[in-house]
């Protein structure tokens, strides 16, 4: 093999090595966000969706390049492949609670990094997933904070009477207009145990577990933490 075309292809190889080893950094990174946050979509999907984009933007210039086409022929089939694996993520359940949006939202913006990376625009890449995790942190902690969403937190309480113990909790509930989803109702040979969910603002969660701790009805109360919907 000749001098150039040794140095051509080492060049190459390096080049291809680099962009491929940032999208695995950038999209882990974002990927270990939704990983600490126990999303479907966590760590290995985020970095191979990363990864995926960029080795085909990569392709995509090549392959045409040596076969004389169209540049952004693969590159362009990098959406709607991503809109496939995005519906899969959203899902809907309890009730009419649709979790998904967020994670399938993530998918997206990670594959655009992807392909930024391919095509050689590092400093956009970097910026936007700086971006995107400002978002996935700030703005969920101020949505919480100032009561701007609904969320879902589960409890479960014990007592001797469901019957009694169903009408306490709409009683609590009634004072922040709310209702009980997905209510389970156990036995024991000590106590009945219920579970259930309440969707509600951060203050009115609050609102709930002061009302059901300060219950006579009630022998035991123990928040679950919130069932993360996005």
């Amino acid at each position: 093999m000749p001098d150039f075309m040794h140095t051509a292809l080492t060049s190459f190889a390096a080049g291809s090595t680099a962009k491929l080893l940032l999208a695995a950094v950038l999209g882990g990174i974002i990927g270990l966000e939704r990983e600490i946050k126990h999303r479907p979509a966590g760590l290995r999907t985020n970095l191979f969706i990363c990864v995926g984009a960029a080795l085909f933007t990569l392709l995509s210039d090549e392959l045409a390049v040596e076969h004389i086409g169209d540049h952004t022929r693969i590159a362009a089939q990098i959406i709607p492949g991503i809109g496939f694996i995005g519906a899969g993520s959203i899902l809907h359940n309890r009730g009419n609670l649709i979790t998904g949006l967020t994670s399938a939202a993530t998918l997206f913006m990670v594959a655009s990094i992807g392909m930024a990376v391919g095509g050689g625009l590092y400093m956009t890449a970097c910026f936007a997933t700086g971006l995107i995790l400002l978002c996935l942190f700030a703005l969920g902690h101020i949505e919480r904070q100032f009561n701007l969403k609904l969320l879902l937190h589960s409890y479960e309480i014990t007592g001797q009477s469901s019957d009694i113990m169903t009408t306490e909790v709409n009683g609590i509930l009634e004072r922040v207009h709310s209702m009980a989803q997905n209510v389970q109702i156990a036995a024991t040979r000590q106590h009945i145990r219920m579970q259930f969910d309440v969707e509600a603002t951060r203050k009115e969660q609050l609102q709930v577990l002061d009302g059901l701790r300060h219950s006579t009805i009630f022998s035991g109360v123990v928040p679950l933490g919130p069932v993360e919907a996005e």
